[in-house]
């Protein structure tokens, strides 16, 4: 972040950057807003303890995802 930020004084946006990232952004896609924390959610009660067992436990938790829900999320 120091070289980011040394890069572009004043430009980086973060949550601890010089302007702050509103952690409601409405410019965040539907993968950003809600898809990721639902499967971080879903992933790590796996506790997961190695890079191999995080990728598992992703496929396993992703593939259920049911279609209807990420339709009702879109529309929303």
């Amino acid at each position: 972040m120091t070289i980011v930020r040394n890069m572009f004084p004043g430009y980086l946006i973060s949550r601890f950057g010089d302007v702050p990232w509103p952690p409601r952004s409405p410019n965040l896609s539907m993968c950003g807003f809600f898809l990721w924390g639902y499967l971080k959610s879903r992933v790590y009660a796996h506790k997961p303890r190695t890079l191999n067992d995080l990728k598992e436990a992703i496929r396993q938790e992703y593939r259920p995802i049911d279609r209807q829900l990420l339709a009702r999320v879109m529309d929303d």
